[in-house]
């Protein structure tokens, strides 16, 4: 089986060996390695397209499914948390019977390494700039984890290996989590006791507003690893000029689009890298974005 045209739309990060074994897959294979910024323009490039490939990055809106009516199957080359926050709208596709996958654990590990990295740097003052007025490290610390999913666990367990104390707020009790020594607390309770906030948080979930930054407090961290902001963006403003020493802390992902509104405020250590975006991540979302499509074919297949 093949698809008769496979369109990648945008930068999907499948490596060489990836795109090659795409061609076997498609009677065409038209990839983009840059970003469409109007719709129009990814209607062009789907066109008459069956099978769809697509990063985290594109909106795909019921109006691009309703000009582009011989999609079959989208792949997300990037995780599908849940339906109602992707760029993709899965749930109108998936009325259309277009089948929609996306692709899990594929950079977690570094995103793990860019919190430890970032916080340490931080704590101890290695980049020019200190939290404390003394070096300290992550040994006792209180670090709160906003949502427990696979990111957050693996970086509760890798901060727990450093030595914190991990506290974690979730929308369902995770037992196993506190059986390893992670202590469940409320929202409101979390912001309160944790010196350090990592928000590993689906995208368009903004927990954080005014009155969250006020029991937050000053002499605080907040770490995103989410896919853009976890917070409304005038609260974390608000928030960061009244506590100049508290500090808020995110990649490329988890800044998203609001670079040009927070780059003249001192305590925002942006780092403009993708940090799960790596050689070995790379390879694993090829891999398992190209074993989607086996999927895909297989169950085809036996309809």
């Amino acid at each position: 089986m093949k698809f008769k045209r496979i369109v990648a739309v945008d930068e999907t990060l499948l490596n060489a060996e990836a795109l090659e074994v795409l061609k076997s897959m498609g009677e065409e294979v038209v990839v983009y390695h840059d970003f469409p910024t109007e719709e129009k323009e990814v209607i062009r490039r789907i066109g008459d397209a069956d099978c769809l490939l697509v990063s985290f990055r594109t909106p795909i809106r019921k109006t691009v499914l309703d000009a582009c009516p011989n999609i079959r199957y989208i792949g997300m080359c990037c995780t599908l948390y849940n339906p109602e926050s992707c760029n993709v709208d899965v749930i109108e596709a998936r009325k259309r019977g277009i089948v929609v996958l996306g692709v899990k654990d594929y950079g977690d590990e570094g995103v793990v390494e860019y919190v430890i990295s970032e916080l340490v740097r931080l704590l101890h003052g290695f980049g020019g700039v200190r939290w404390l007025d003394e070096s300290t490290e992550l040994t006792r610390r209180k670090v709160g984890i906003i949502g427990l999913g696979k990111t957050g666990r693996m970086v509760a367990d890798a901060l727990k290996f450093l030595g914190a104390d991990i506290l974690y707020y979730s929308r369902t009790r995770k037992p196993e989590a506190e059986d390893a020594g992670m202590a469940y607390r409320e929202l409101d309770e979390l912001l309160t006791e944790a010196e350090i906030i990592c928000t590993c948080l689906p995208r368009n979930n903004y927990l954080l507003g005014e009155h969250e930054f006020s029991l937050f407090g000053n002499r605080k961290i907040l770490v995103n690893t989410s896919v853009g902001p976890t917070f409304q963006l005038e609260a974390l403003k608000q928030w960061l000029k009244e506590c100049p020493q508290s500090f808020y802390l995110c990649d490329a992902t988890g800044m998203g689009a609001l670079a040009e509104d927070l780059k003249d405020i001192p305590n925002v250590l942006y780092t403009p890298y993708i940090s799960g975006k790596s050689v070995q991540s790379v390879e694993r979302l090829s891999q398992k974005a190209l074993a989607n499509i086996r999927t895909f074919f297989e169950e085809s297949a036996q309809r």
